[in-house]
């Protein structure tokens, strides 16, 4: 049984991390990025146990977890090649003009690292949103170092992971500091670590309420501090005419898939599903009804998200006007997940705030519309969302720009023609979206890009070569793209 960390303790932990970020931040972007490749191959020598210990915490699979673990280790060398490549330091140059009139001086612009970061650990990923995840890669890269508050859920998995980074520092000859790893089950931790004077960002993976929580400790700081919490989502799912005509079937497998993937336990599930009134409808939610029933419950990562999921759902379905179309016929025992689809007219769902709401687990709805003017009207009246997804002909979407320019305005990811579950890890991608999703949609917490949301901008004017940091100097040492007067080069400056 693990011990909250007191708050002497978080004070020592932030004033390390504090005095550790001034020599880690001077670091090059290859010593960081030596020290993140050292992460993932400490991560990887963990070997098996790692995974044993995961799956008794969590009740995930030993292979979920192995290729959670995978992508982790994939996620760190992505950033770290990302870190050396530098193209996320937005260097900016505009040379001297002293014979224009009036004279332009030298200005130069890069990126610098935050400060310490604060990361809690996500309770549906043990490996990829916690200790090693993203959020700690991304603060490692921008020159950031990172306090992680284990999630209570797989604390034991977290001091693993802790373990295997304190060790790659120590490989690496990193400053005592750059890493910390506490633990707390109630909210005073969490707290002393958001409004502590020496943490200067915060990333959350998590429940509305949490991140909220987080968000307004940030903001109510003397020195307000950006948190960047990732929410939820319901991640409609609309279904267009000629499409639907043409796919119920396939339609209907691929979303049950998608629903009760993971028990559901995946902050893309589509939790939502929009379409018109018809005998095509009717065929797909045939199907899907079919398809769930063959669906066996799961047991849940742990009591707490089980106990939640009941919960919320029996909330839903007991809401005026939602129908029960199918529940998985299987029995369920304790903490497990039993697979529901429901379903409500457009307008219940217009008039409910509660079918708005997440229900974290293998549940969706099913919003029945007269018509694509309802449909429109369940778009412009749907909260933001990490995706939403179109499954659609071409035909479909140039005859529905109106709903196409709707879903745009409250998504980060607009998919057509697949499920929103699995987000790729790459330079395009983008996993965020309006509030309250995230408390910031113009950053991402997936893909090299997330590197930006610990660093800010520092335009340094007049500066002579010699004292300019080497991402501006003349010569470029680093070899990293720049734009140098209006052109994006990696030539150096004669």
């Amino acid at each position: 049984m693990v011990q909250d960390s007191t708050i002497e303790e978080i004070n020592v932990v932030m004033q390390e991390a504090w005095q550790a970020f001034h020599q880690y931040r001077q670091q090059s972007l290859s010593q960081r990025s030596i020290f993140i490749r050292t992460i993932a191959l400490e991560l990887e020598a963990l070997g098996d146990e790692l995974l044993r210990v995961a799956s008794a915490e969590t009740n995930l699979p030993e292979a979920r977890l192995r290729n959670e673990r995978n992508r982790t280790i994939f996620q760190l060398s992505s950033y770290a090649d990302a870190c050396e490549q530098g193209s996320w330091l937005e260097a900016r140059i505009d040379t001297a003009i002293p014979d224009r009139n009036p004279p332009r001086v030298d200005i130069r612009k890069m990126m610098i690292p935050l400060g310490p970061v604060v990361v809690f650990g996500a309770s549906n990923f043990p490996f990829a949103y916690s200790t090693a995840g993203g959020d700690t890669a991304s603060a490692f890269a921008a020159g950031c170092t990172v306090v992680v508050k284990a999630h209570p859920a797989h604390a034991q998995t977290s001091d693993l992971v802790a373990g295997a980074i304190f060790k790659a520092a120590d490989i690496c000859k990193m400053p005592k500091g750059i890493f910390a790893h506490v633990h707390g089950t109630g909210h005073e931790v969490g707290r002393a670590l958001v409004t502590h004077p020496y943490t200067k960002a915060v990333g959350f993976t998590g429940s509305y309420t949490g991140g909220k929580a987080l968000f307004e400790w940030g903001n109510q700081r003397k020195e307000p501090i950006p948190v960047f919490a990732e929410m939820g989502s319901v991640n409609p799912v609309f279904l267009l005419p000629e499409k639907l005509q043409q796919s119920a079937e396939d339609l209907a497998r691929m979303v049950v898939g998608s629903v009760t993937l993971g028990v559901g336990q995946f902050c893309t599930n589509p939790g939502l599903i929009i379409a018109m009134e018809g005998e095509p409808l009717q065929r797909f939610l045939q199907i899907l009804a079919l398809e769930v029933k063959n669906v066996n419950p799961g047991t849940m990562l742990h009591p707490g998200i089980a106990k939640g999921y009941t919960e919320k759902r029996a909330s839903a379905l007991s809401q005026r006007d939602v129908d029960t179309i199918a529940v998985s016929s299987a029995g369920a025992s304790p903490n497990q997940g039993v697979p529901t689809i429901a379903s409500a007219s457009a307008q219940a769902f217009l008039n409910n705030p509660v079918l708005h709401e997440e229900v974290f687990g293998p549940y969706s709805i099913v919003i029945r519309c007269k018509d694509i003017k309802e449909m429109i009207e369940v778009a412009r009246h749907t909260e933001g969302q990490l995706t939403c997804s179109v499954m659609a002909t071409d035909n479909d979407l140039l005859a529905n720009a109106d709903l196409v320019e709707a879903l745009k305005n409250i998504c980060g990811r607009f998919i057509v023609n697949n499920v929103p579950t699995g987000v790729e890890v790459c330079l395009s991608m983008h996993h965020g979206g309006p509030y309250p999703a995230t408390t910031d949609s113009r950053f991402t917490s997936v893909g090299a890009d997330a590197i930006k949301r610990f660093a800010r901008p520092i335009c340094l004017q007049n500066w002579s070569d010699i004292l300019l940091p080497d991402e501006l100097k003349n010569e470029n040492p680093f070899g990293i793209w720049r734009t140098v007067n209006n052109e994006l080069t990696k030539d150096a400056i004669k």
